[in-house]
């Protein structure tokens, strides 16, 4: 079968199934784990699919992938974005990092941090920043999403409101050619304001799989923010504007 005839059968699969696994589609197709591989990163370039560890997931619309499938999804992008990330905050300093994939990879690099405290509202970067004994966490209140271990809500609101951090790192759910930050829970996006209103300096952290998708939410720009530590550059009328706002686009 020519790739041309997988495509359309490997997105119906991924449609009955909610996602594909390259060991699963080579034994379907008779093909070489090589050639799926090689199917699926088609696929993805042409946003039909997004690329996960060990294959392929439906790309999102109004609701958010699943958090073990985003946990896994470009981690060595991520990991590389978070030690930059890390790079720039001095030892000493007050921050917030928030709800996401990626903040916890920033979490894992900050394990060897002196005298930080470190304000959030997700249970696990909680749970990673726990082996660094010279770290002060303070996890906000909230309603906790079990999905994902993030605390959201006007509890959540009131106790970012208590503190002025020195930098805030934050994610999104997606970033538009307008360098609009999008979200896809209106909860997650008050926080998310909240949390860039009480910090002196606001890290966006956004691997390349944020520019190919679509949230309804609107959070706000990347005008507003200080810098970007992405994986991939900026296209030229989007890295334009930041340079016009004053956004500093940090890449490896």
């Amino acid at each position: 079968m020519s790739q041309t005839f997988r495509h359309p059968d490997i997105l119906d699969i991924a449609r009955r199934e909610g996602k594909v696994t390259v060991d699963g589609l080579a034994a379907h197709f008779g093909v070489t784990h090589q050639t799926i591989r090689r199917d699926l990163a088609e696929l993805a370039d042409a946003r039909k699919l997004e690329r996960v560890h060990g294959g392929a997931v439906l790309p999102s619309g109004t609701t958010n992938i699943a958090y073990a499938e985003r946990r896994s999804l470009n981690e060595d992008h991520k990991a590389a974005i978070a030690r930059l990330c890390a790079q720039e905050i001095p030892e000493g300093s007050a921050i917030f990092l928030n709800i996401g994939t990626t903040t916890e990879a920033v979490a894992r690099e900050l394990l060897h941090h002196r005298d930080l405290m470190v304000v959030t509202n997700n249970i696990n970067v909680a749970g990673i920043l726990l082996g660094n004994p010279d770290c002060r966490v303070i996890l906000t209140a909230g309603t906790l999403r079990q999905s994902d271990g993030g605390l959201t809500g006007a509890l959540t609101i009131d106790t970012i409101r208590q503190f002025k951090f020195d930098i805030a790192v934050i994610g999104c759910s997606a970033l538009d050619g307008d360098g609009d930050l999008l979200d896809f829970d209106v909860q997650e996006v008050g926080v998310s304001r909240t949390i860039i209103g009480q910090a002196r300096r606001t890290y966006l952290v956004a691997d390349r799989s944020k520019f190919r998708r679509h949230a309804p939410a609107r959070i706000t720009s990347l005008s507003g923010i200080d810098a970007l530590f992405t994986d991939t550059p900026l296209p030229d009328a989007l890295m334009r504007k930041c340079r016009d706002w004053g956004t500093r686009i940090v890449t490896p």
